[in-house]
């Protein structure tokens, strides 16, 4: 299917509408996030359920509901007060190639960005930059791993600068930043522009993209990263993400 450039935007437009309801929460990760009312909450469980969404979405969707279990349904508490031993309760998580001693050190590597670095949005309001979350995203890999690790886990937290599309961080930014007025995205972050979002590329919304013109960089990699975004911020500059439901619903639910 070819869409005339003059009907691009309205095509689009049309699928955000059909796709950005709230009957898109439950069988997705951002219900997860959506379990919570606390602001913490929200960021830490709305972070691990981005961390593992790679794979089937409802097996995704599955574990990170049961991440939260896991933490007692308290994630800030549990990630604030935890004894080591607690993090016992933790053995035998696997989602794929994240297990429980990766799911360890995202407790503790989240108990250090709390204590020291002032929380999640502290680190990508202070990184921002005019255009980006990018660098902020960079910022957030090196406060991950200031604390001992394993160099396994280090697959699980994406670099930009290592040119990564840090589709799973990317995604889980739209979650915080971006309110749609549709009961979807979150929005609790208040001092980052959803124009500076990136969107989350992946193999279905790059192949859509590239269907409509909008990508035509083969790879998906960090310069595609940025040429999607471009493209995006042309169609709408002050909510470019918001297409992501466009391009998520015509790969995955319309075959296109």
């Amino acid at each position: 299917m070819v869409v005339p450039e003059n009907e691009l935007k309205d095509f689009l437009d049309s699928k955000v509408l059909q796709y950005n309801t709230i009957d898109f929460i439950e069988p997705d990760p951002i219900s997860v996030p959506h379990r919570y009312s606390l602001k913490e909450d929200i960021e830490i469980s709305g972070f691990l359920a981005s961390t593992i969404a790679w794979g089937n979405r409802k097996m995704i969707t599955k574990n990170g509901h049961r991440m939260m279990d896991l933490l007692g349904n308290s994630p800030y508490d549990f990630v604030m007060s935890h004894d080591d031993y607690q993090l016992e309760r933790l053995d035998g998580f696997v989602h794929r190639t994240f297990n429980s001693d990766d799911f360890k050190h995202f407790i503790n590597a989240l108990k250090h960005i709390y204590t020291n670095k002032g929380g999640l949005e502290n680190i990508f309001t202070q990184n921002q930059t005019e255009i980006s979350l990018q660098p902020a995203i960079h910022a957030l890999n090196e406060a991950f791993f200031e604390i001992p690790h394993l160099s396994r886990t280090r697959k699980h937290v994406a670099d930009p600068n290592k040119g990564s599309v840090a589709k799973r961080i990317n995604m889980c930014l739209r979650w915080f930043v971006r309110n749609d007025n549709s009961g979807v995205d979150l929005g609790i972050w208040k001092n980052i522009s959803p124009s500076k979002l990136s969107c989350p590329l992946d193999v279905h919304s790059g192949n859509v993209a590239r269907k409509l013109d909008l990508l035509t960089r083969k790879q998906n990699d960090g310069k595609a990263l940025n040429e999607l975004d471009d493209s995006l911020r042309l169609l709408d500059p002050n909510d470019p993400v918001k297409y992501d439901f466009a391009l998520f619903g015509l790969g995955i639910f319309e075959g296109f």
